[in-house]
């Protein structure tokens, strides 16, 4: 008995540690909709910690495109249907831009009298269209300004962690995307980038956030 709580142990520490590194937003909510467990590149995509989102409803983070889509799932569920629920939705991350993409919801329990908790997935599937008369958005949100502020002093990544309240893997997220955003190829590069573009006050010791 024993020997199977520990196995049992060992292969759900083993499940955590791959969610934590599932670069795709990720949550287990309840049949309501309200977070139970987050995942660092769902965190990230609100400059906060996964810790921080547990008990908030996913729908008032992501804005779903047709509300009767809501309306549908909820129907399903309460039937007990266990099919897979694909919602187009719109968010404003943290970096201050508007992202679009599909959110999934798969109902998820351990037998089919259960009530099933929620497996959420986030798809992001590229930045909202900017009209023509809108204002163009800041190069980099406050997060990954803070973030650019500690590398460029010579802070480590667990030291940024330590700094923004973020996880490691949640600051490597935010500099996976700067990097692609900017076409950085390294570090270096992503501060050389954010002095050139107003993010960081050139001339400053330690290195500070610009009011861009």
């Amino acid at each position: 008995m024993e020997s199977v709580r520990a196995s049992g142990v060992i292969w759900r520490n083993r499940a955590l540690t791959l969610f934590d590194r599932i670069p795709m937003p990720v949550a287990v909510c309840d049949v309501y909709g309200a977070i139970v467990l987050a995942n660092p590149a769902m965190a990230a995509e609100w400059g906060t910690t996964p810790g921080s989102l547990r008990g908030q409803n996913v729908l008032d983070r992501f804005r779903p495109q047709e509300p009767n889509q809501i309306e549908r799932i909820a129907h399903a569920l309460r039937l007990r249907h266990r099919s897979r629920y694909p919602v187009s939705v719109r968010w404003d991350a943290a970096d201050g831009v508007c992202r679009h993409g599909e959110l999934t919801a798969d109902p998820v329990s351990d037998s089919v009298e259960a009530t099933p908790a929620l497996l959420v997935v986030v798809r992001v599937l590229g930045d909202c269209p900017v009209p023509d008369d809108s204002a163009a958005a800041p190069p980099a949100g406050p997060a990954e300004a803070r973030i650019l502020a500690l590398l460029a002093g010579g802070a480590t990544t667990a030291r940024v962690a330590r700094e923004t309240g973020l996880t490691v893997d949640g600051v490597t997220y935010h500099l996976r995307r700067l990097s692609a955003r900017w076409g950085a190829a390294n570090r270096t590069e992503l501060v050389a980038r954010a002095y050139a573009l107003g993010v960081l006050t050139p001339g400053v010791w330690p290195p500070e956030v610009a009011d861009y």
